[in-house]
């Protein structure tokens, strides 16, 4: 599999540590294959990675050329429709990128998407389980 979807907490992680399954698999992906994003999932990446709270770990800088070089990269989906499957109404989004780009996995460290129901031939995987899978 060369598309991959990583939910908004990974590429974070990923960003924050050099570290780690989500920093191992973002690099794994960005040399062998490339990130999916619609511009909700982009959106929320975004505004997160703005947060204050991450002011003393990542200059202005360092965001703007992480969220330049994986819109750069990325493969662009939008979904036709949202449709409610996780607790927390903004999962949605991901579950519907990931259904309408044809991708079986969405790699999340979030408890709602790892348990949430999803569509059938989609599977929600952690970081350290996603490195496990070929690509």
């Amino acid at each position: 599999m060369t598309d991959w979807l990583l939910d908004t907490n990974v590429l974070i992680s990923a960003a924050l540590s050099n570290k780690g399954a989500p920093h191992a698999l973002v690099q794994r992906i960005l040399s062998q294959g490339c990130l999916v994003f619609s511009s909700a999932t982009f959106e929320e990446l975004r505004s997160r990675l703005y947060r204050p709270k991450f002011d003393v770990y990542l200059s202005l800088d360092m965001r703007e050329g992480l969220l330049h070089d994986f819109s750069a990269s990325a493969r662009w989906i939008e979904p036709d429709h949202v449709v409610p499957y996780s607790r927390d109404p903004s999962d949605d989004v991901f579950i519907a990128t990931a259904v309408k780009a044809g991708l079986p996995l969405l790699v999340s460290g979030d408890k709602d998407l790892l348990e949430a129901p999803l569509p059938a031939g989609l599977q929600v995987l952690t970081p350290t389980q996603a490195l496990s899978t070929r690509t």
